[in-house]
């Protein structure tokens, strides 16, 4: 069985995983988990052997998507903030959509916090959950041939309520952690 690497972009959404477990806090955004996680993984000699997993909270696109548990693990991954139309246009793949497991969440990813209701219903017919980190973890990993896996809590409805996340993100960290205990172990 693979070791975990539990990636997240704050310390505050892994507050409680539970000791001995490998932790890495990339920071906020795309840029700071690609950049994050490539340094750390190009320094280790154990690949093979480790299985990255992203933990963190989304923004649900849907109404209702935290009234059960509110806990997804992602089948695929999309880039929402790219405008891969163009880049296929001039011959290029964008690889704006990675798939990272079996279920069928899709999780759009993007370095916007959504609060607008606009920007919300444009993502919500592509996706169930949005995140500002999810998409570089998994391409990442997948560049350097590490198996991945994104699971995310409902924290907030990707509207005002979102600049709120602060005093929300450790109802997420707790479930998180729970979730850890019980498929990790």
């Amino acid at each position: 069985m693979p070791r975990p690497l539990i990636v997240a972009a704050t310390r505050a959404e892994v507050a409680h995983v539970p000791p001995g477990f490998d932790i890495l806090v990339t920071g906020m955004g795309k840029t700071a988990a690609a950049t994050a996680l490539t340094r750390h993984l190009a320094v280790r000699s154990d690949l093979g052997d480790l299985e990255v997993v992203n933990l963190g909270t989304a923004g649900g696109l849907h109404d209702g998507l935290s009234a059960e548990s509110g806990l997804y693990e992602i089948g695929t991954v999309l880039n929402h903030d790219i405008n891969a139309d163009a880049i296929r246009a001039l011959g290029y793949d964008p690889r704006e959509r990675l798939v990272v497991g079996p279920g069928e969440t899709v999780l759009a990813t993007g370095d916007v916090f959504v609060t607008d209701p606009l920007v919300r219903s444009r993502l919500a017919e592509q996706a169930q959950l949005v995140d500002m980190e999810g998409y570089a973890v998994a391409y990442v990993a997948q560049e350097l041939g590490v198996p991945v896996r994104l699971v995310k809590h409902v924290s907030d409805n990707a509207d005002e309520g979102a600049r709120e996340w602060a005093s929300l993100v450790d109802r997420s960290a707790r479930v998180l952690g729970d979730w850890v205990a019980t498929h990790l172990r």
